[in-house]
């Protein structure tokens, strides 16, 4: 890897500057792609921003950017894509600094900030020892999540395409599952969330498989499948479906026929059960039957050590004596056959037999 340390002006940076869906982010006169496929959106908020346009108007150093040489002799932004679209946002008019747009400035301020100068690493190497680069320099200011850094290694055509659909700003997964994910579109996290549902978890075999496909048409589909599912099956939308794993629920019960208004009545009453502590768990439950995902509420110390007086420190199935902390608190009357998590339905049982019955 060869570096070289170039000098530019804001005026060099900005000219030619734009930014289209299509085409990309340019600057330098054409000669800058300011985000290469492993780059992320623009994410900078107002104060990191006008933090930028600051320290230029004060002939402040900013920090040292890397561009990455082409083989024909052009450049892309491999550190410092967020200071550059800034710089050039300012000075195109895109937004103001202390209420004045660039166009309103004085021509000495005007002159000032457009012959200030910028230092540019320029670095030239295989594409392998770009994305190290990448990787390495890229610790200042917003770290890159994990799928942003899968997005670099496994740049290409299928990342290009599915990116079109997970990750830019009101984007169409966002308008179609806003309500149901967590997380921000332009930090990846609806794509990771949609390859990690269709892969069962294996993200990377997945985009080093279909790296050069024409297209994301496949996770795209599925990522609607689920939405649609989701909404099929549970018409009647409440803020704890929000962040749910629905994909695996989705894997497993797409086949399965549900009757949706019966579902429906039993969420109501769970969401009214006081012994349901996690209300979000209430639908994975009632697919699954399992109840570890409704965090029944547990029995109090104090319960437990009423229970434990009144049985004299025997467990009540093996009769053997225990200490207090041998012993686990337990609902008489299980919870799914209507048992509370009250004082007269507690019993304390040997750890052995507890988990015996539990069938653990």
């Amino acid at each position: 890897m060869k570096i070289d340390l170039k000098e530019i002006t804001v005026k060099q940076l900005a000219e030619g500057y734009k930014d289209n869906a299509e085409e990309g982010v340019e600057g330098y006169n054409g000669k800058l792609d300011i985000r290469p496929p492993y780059q992320r959106e623009f994410i900078y908020k107002d104060k990191q921003r006008d933090a930028v346009i600051d320290t230029i108007t004060k002939d402040f150093p900013l920090n040292v950017m890397y561009w990455a040489v082409r083989e024909d002799g052009n450049f892309e932004v491999i550190d410092g894509q967020q200071r550059t679209i800034s710089v050039c946002q300012y000075v195109k008019g895109d937004f103001s600094f202390k209420n004045l747009y660039f166009h309103n400035l004085k021509n000495d301020q005007q002159k000032q900030i457009l012959n200030y100068k910028l230092m540019i690493y320029l670095c030239s190497g295989t594409d392998s020892e770009k994305l190290e680069w990448f990787k390495t320099i890229n610790i200042a200011g917003e770290k890159l999540t994990d799928q942003e850094l899968r997005n670099a290694v496994y740049a290409g055509t299928w990342v290009s395409d599915a990116k079109r659909y997970f990750s830019k700003t009101g984007c169409a997964a966002y308008g179609l599952g806003k309500d149901y994910l967590n997380g921000s579109p332009i930090r990846q996290d609806y794509l990771e969330t949609a390859i990690d549902w269709l892969s069962k978890s294996n993200i990377e075999s997945y985009m080093a498989e279909h790296q050069h496909d024409p297209n994301a048409n496949e996770l795209w589909l599925y990522f609607q499948s689920v939405l649609s599912w989701i909404k099929a099956v549970f018409p009647n939308y409440r803020k704890e479906m929000k962040g749910i794993e629905w994909g695996y629920l989705y894997n497993e019960f797409k086949r399965k026929n549900f009757d949706s208004k019966k579902l429906e009545k039993e969420i109501t009453k769970l969401m009214l059960d006081d012994d349901v502590t996690k209300k979000s768990g209430i639908y994975q439950y009632v697919l699954t039957r399992n109840e570890k995902y409704l965090s029944i509420r547990s029995f109090t110390p104090n319960q437990k050590r009423e229970a434990y007086e009144k049985q004299k420190g025997k467990c009540p199935v093996c009769k053997k004596q225990y200490e207090i902390n041998e012993m686990e608190a337990d609902h008489i009357t299980p919870w799914h056959e209507g048992g509370k998590t009250i004082t007269s339905n507690c019993q304390m049982l040997c750890k052995e037999d507890n988990r015996r019955k539990s069938g653990i």
